[in-house]
């Protein structure tokens, strides 16, 4: 990466994804395309509990690390955790990934299924193939997992979602702006996209500065890089070429497959 420019769009990460950059030669150009917005609903949750132990639910779907800390700090701050840890040891408890697993071991929470690499939504659904899902709880992360919904819909569940924090664009969408004029001058090398949602928000950016067209040349000129499928789907639907997938969808193989990208 000596020398090379590489932009990250990353929120919560950003800081120690642009250190693994800098620590191999690069230099990175930080311009978050989301902001996560706590939204918990308090009463919601409390009431939720209260109609989930007259009425439990067959299977519990955990989609994220911190949307999961969030649900139990709502709970601790109710003081209806244990009710939400009775629900859960009597239902399939499903994750779909290494951050909600060890959210809930954390809590003492025993899992039951997991999604299998790369942890995408057909993952999740094929550990619930032959899972009775009559009614699933599904803690949702920035935006609501349509495909999961819908397909446990067509299955005959009656899905409730639990919100615990949205995707939102960042307050100053500046550096966005920036990202856009420097891909257009050519003065960036890779950009590396870590959630699907960046995607759309950097495109809607451009699209309220009528930026796209130097947007979609500038990527095209540039190497872009995807944490995993979902990105690599949202990429696709916008006509962008993707030159690198990491494999697992982490941080570090997508920073390694970089790295020997740009060395080539």
């Amino acid at each position: 990466m000596q020398g090379k420019t590489i932009a990250v769009l990353e929120q919560r990460l950003g800081k120690q994804l642009a250190e693994l950059i800098v620590k191999r030669g690069g230099r990175a150009v930080h311009a978050p395309a989301l902001s996560e917005v706590p939204d918990v609903d308090s009463e919601f949750v409390s009431s939720l509990i209260g109609r989930l132990r007259s009425r439990p639910a067959q299977v519990a779907i955990f989609q994220t690390g911190v949307g999961t800390h969030a649900l139990f700090k709502a709970t601790d701050a109710l003081g209806v955790t244990p009710g939400l840890l009775e629900i859960l040891a009597a239902a399939t408890v499903v994750v779909r990934g290494p951050k909600p697993t060890a959210a809930l071991r954390s809590r003492g929470v025993r899992i039951d299924r997991a999604a299998e690499a790369p942890f995408t939504t057909p993952d999740v659904l094929r550990a619930i193939a032959d899972v009775d899902c009559k009614r699933v709880i599904v803690q949702r992360y920035g935006a609501t997992n349509v495909e999961l919904e819908h397909a446990l819909r067509q299955r005959g569940a009656e899905v409730i979602e639990i919100p615990t924090y949205r995707w939102a664009l960042p307050e100053d969408t500046g550096p966005l702006v920036a990202l856009i004029d420097a891909l257009e001058a050519g003065a960036v090398d890779a950009v590396a996209f870590t959630n699907a949602v960046q995607v759309h928000h950097l495109f809607s950016v451009a699209e309220a500065a009528r930026r796209k067209t130097a947007l979609e040349a500038g990527l095209d000129r540039t190497l872009v890089a995807s944490i995993g499928p979902v990105c690599s789907d949202a990429l696709r639907k916008r006509g962008v070429r993707i030159a690198i997938e990491a494999d697992p969808p982490k941080l570090g193989p997508l920073v390694a497959a970089l790295e020997s990208a740009l060395a080539r």
